[in-house]
């Protein structure tokens, strides 16, 4: 049997211990499919099938390493521009012997090693959520898995989504019961969960934010070597022309700017390490011996407290390592992998080298030592595509702002914006104009305030290692609840990655007063409006669940006020998922008459990346057969492309008239199938084949499959309604707190809350409902 054959019977956990396998499930289905192919040795005509999709596989992955350093590196790999400089800003620049130069590379190379490659590539990006990655990711795994959420406790339960209950089941362990009964006992602990979540996510857009002013900034800054007397603002001018260059090419997509800026930071990494080996052999090459950890104890020996007060400038030469994560759906684990451990961590590590090299050996450059390392040969080649590569370091975290903006838009943490998916493959390639065009905003106000890159440092170095610290704590609930392992493996892992972590914390908070103030007062106002927007739309789900309207009443109601029906097909969209919205019932007391077919259409966002197509709708009966009065429930995944309306409307009905078809009478759900497995949204082009009708009860699920006509009168009438028009009924509500309501409430509910809603994009444009056949409700919310 081949190797790679022998590898996927065995499913060795060659790069993450924990979990496996070290790729995408789905596309694990694809290879096993292959696999077994492999065991028709006799067969040659099997064999080449087998040798072609491997070399698929090989290619496609060695692709999206090509594109990840477009996207993924460029922050990590510019590093070096400012890393040392940052370092000796402080107080370390009294210590200019060669013990502390040493110290501090023996110190970037070790927080190199532990953080992005232990960590990130070996431990936490096995912690996906079926290929999606950042801060969310963990946290759906935990709603999902060990039912820790909030986030979708008006939604309906998402484990009937087969696609992520794939996985083998682990026996309980005693730290994980104690742990699932501690959140289930104290409900305030999975509020606190919730905010450690939405911390992260601020800090990664305040990364956003940060990180393209201090790049850019930072390789400008350049030009002062060779033209001392030019004036700064000249440099912060060209780093704001390049930084709104930057935004305006993100419309292009991750794919195209991936493709665009690969060449780039490839040349970029080629030159650094090629310098950084010359400088080691030309200037110094005893500083090899630095990457002994004795050279840390050393360091911190006699530099004492000046040298922990230097950390948050050594901090900074892991900036971007939070990127391989977030940007992980851009990608896929193995590509990421491949990219950083052959590419990106040797030629980081020699940059490094390199430059401490020269310092050893030209003290007085230290607040200048990158471009002072630089041969005077290629200098300007070099700075070049320096400032180029700045800009795809930049890249790296907006695209990782896109995408955990997109999360938390999807699980109604965030206002409701525009996401263009700007990729036909890879779902997760998203584009948000709003974001985009605020990103450049504040980006431009930050560079013009600061100025200086050592303030910008103390600011971008407290966001970074934020980020990762919550990033430490929500791994150890992974490890222990998720994948079931033993508590000691998951307190290792905090120990060893969580203390260095906090030393770096540490000292990042000592320097708030010096620009590190910044991050905190970004990451308070995006955390209280995440907040305020969350507690509101479930303020507003409440009131809609609590005064909905019984069958009975409503019937009853049409019977003394003369409901007339009128042709056509009514969509009434509300958040209630049974029973009848109080809008529609304010609608018909005042104006007694609706479509001859209604469909009350429920959109629920799930904590898992996406929904298959086969299980998207969950159609459902109200009342009997003759009122035509029917449910459905669209749930989406956070990740999930929502189509467009013409092909939602076709696949609506469609369900529906199968949901007839098959005579399915009795009020039961009805989830409908396709024989397409790979589709990924209702959009793509089904055939419908068999369907499922799934009886629920407090208790227990029983599935049964049927085949069979239904009513064809019914499905005459659906026609005949579906010819003479459809039409759309949304709620304008206006959400105001209860007059007994506290101050704090009605501040957040009818001020901020009211303000986002009025400033955010309209539900019917968010649902792509034609303006021309939608019927607003208006009503006031009392919450």
């Amino acid at each position: 049997m081949p190797f790679f054959s022998i590898f996927l019977e065995l499913r060795v956990p060659i790069y993450f211990p924990f979990e496996y396998p070290f790729w995408n499930r789905s596309f694990l289905g694809k290879i096993k499919k292959i696999k077994k192919r492999t065991h028709c040795f006799m067969d040659p005509e099997a064999g080449s099938v087998t040798r072609e999709s491997r070399l698929k596989f090989y290619k496609a992955t060695l692709c999206l390493a090509y594109q990840s350093f477009g996207v993924v590196y460029g922050d990590l790999s510019s590093s070096p521009l400012y890393v040392y400089k940052s370092t000796f800003s402080g107080r370390l620049r009294l210590h200019e012997e060669d013990d502390e130069i040493l110290g501090v590379l023996s110190l970037v190379f070790w927080t190199l090693t532990l953080i992005p490659l232990c960590k990130y590539i070996i431990f936490v990006l096995g912690a996906d959520d079926n290929g999606e990655g950042g801060t969310f990711a963990l946290y759906s795994l935990l709603c999902r898995r060990a039912k820790l959420g909030l986030l979708s406790a008006s939604d309906a339960s998402d484990d009937d989504i087969s696609a992520y209950n794939s996985g083998l089941p682990r026996k309980e362990t005693v730290a994980s019961s104690i742990l699932k009964e501690f959140f289930d006992k104290y409900h305030s602990s999975r509020i606190v969960l919730l905010l450690l979540v939405l911390l992260g996510t601020s800090m990664v857009i305040g990364d956003g934010i940060l990180t393209p002013s201090m790049s850019v900034l930072s390789a400008v800054n350049g030009i002062r070597i060779k033209a001392p007397s030019l004036h700064e603002n000249y440099t912060v001018f060209i780093a704001g022309v390049i930084l709104v260059g930057l935004f305006a090419l993100q419309h292009f997509g991750t794919r195209n700017v991936g493709y665009l800026f690969a060449p780039i930071l490839l040349a970029w990494l080629f030159c650094i390490s090629v310098i950084g080996v010359y400088n080691t052999i030309y200037w110094n090459p005893h500083v090899v011996s630095a990457l002994s950890p004795y050279y840390v104890y050393n360091f911190f020996k006699k530099a004492g407290k000046d040298g922990w007060s230097s950390l948050g400038g050594i901090v900074l030469c892991i900036t971007g390592a939070e990127a391989m994560f977030a940007d992980l759906g851009h990608f896929s684990q193995l590509s990421i992998r491949i990219a950083f451990t052959v590419i990106v961590y040797p030629c980081l590590v020699l940059a490094y080298m390199g430059e401490a090299a020269y310092l050893s050996k030209h003290k007085e450059d230290l607040q200048k030592s990158f471009y002072k390392a630089i041969p005077e040969v290629v200098f300007w080649p070099v700075f070049i595509i320096a400032t180029l590569a700045t800009m795809v370091g930049s890249q790296a975290i907006i695209s990782g702002t896109f995408s955990v903006i997109s999360q938390c838009r999807a699980l109604k943490c965030f206002p409701r914006v525009k996401v263009v998916h700007t990729s036909n493959h890879i779902h997760g390639q998203i584009y948000i104009p709003e974001v985009n065009w605020i990103l450049m905003v504040l980006c431009l106000a930050v560079l013009v305030g600061y100025r200086d890159t050592d303030t910008i440092g103390n600011a971008y170095g407290l966001a970074v290692i934020t980020v990762m610290l919550v990033t430490t704590c929500l791994m150890f609930l992974v490890i222990v609840m998720v994948w079931k392992r033993n508590i000691l493996g998951a307190l290792a892992f905090v120990i060893v990655f969580g203390s260095v972590e906090l030393l770096y914390f540490s000292a990042c908070l000592a320097k708030v007063h010096k620009g590190g103030w910044f991050p905190l007062v970004l990451s308070l106002i995006l955390l209280s409006t995440m907040c305020i927007w969350h507690y509101g739309t479930l303020k507003k789900q409440a009131y809609e669940l609590n005064n909905r309207v019984c069958l009975d009443m409503l019937l009853s109601m049409g019977t003394n006020l003369g409901i007339n029906r009128v042709p056509g097909i009514g969509l009434i969209y509300s958040n209630v998922a049974t029973g009848v919205p109080p809008m529609f019932a304010h609608f018909v007391t005042n104006f007694p008459a609706f479509h001859r077919i209604l469909v009350f259409v429920t959109v629920q966002s799930l904590t898992v990346p996406k929904v298959p197509a086969n299980q998207r709708f969950v159609i459902s009966r109200i009342g009997p057969p003759e009122f035509c009065l029917f449910q459905c429930v669209v749930r989406y995944g956070y990740k999930d492309q929502r189509n467009d309306t013409h092909d939602f409307e076709n696949h609506l009905i469609e369900t529906v008239s199968e949901f007839l078809r098959n005579g399915n009478n009795d009020g039961e759900a009805f989830r409908w199938e396709t024989t397409n497995q790979q589709q990924s949204s209702p959009s793509d082009d089904v055939t419908a084949s068999s369907f499922e009708n799934v009886v629920s009860s407090e208790s227990s699920k029983k599935t049964v499959r049927f085949r069979g006509v239904g009513c064809s009168k019914e499905l005459e009438d659906l026609r005949e309604a579906r010819e003479s028009g459809l039409a759309y009924m949304m709620g304008s509500t206006c959400v105001l707190a209860c007059d007994t309501s506290s101050y704090l409430k009605k501040f957040a509910i009818n001020i901020v809350y009211g303000f986002l809603r009025q400033n955010c994009r309209h539900p019917a444009i968010a649902l792509g409902v034609p303006h021309t056949s939608l019927i607003e409700v208006g009503m006031v919310y009392r919450v």
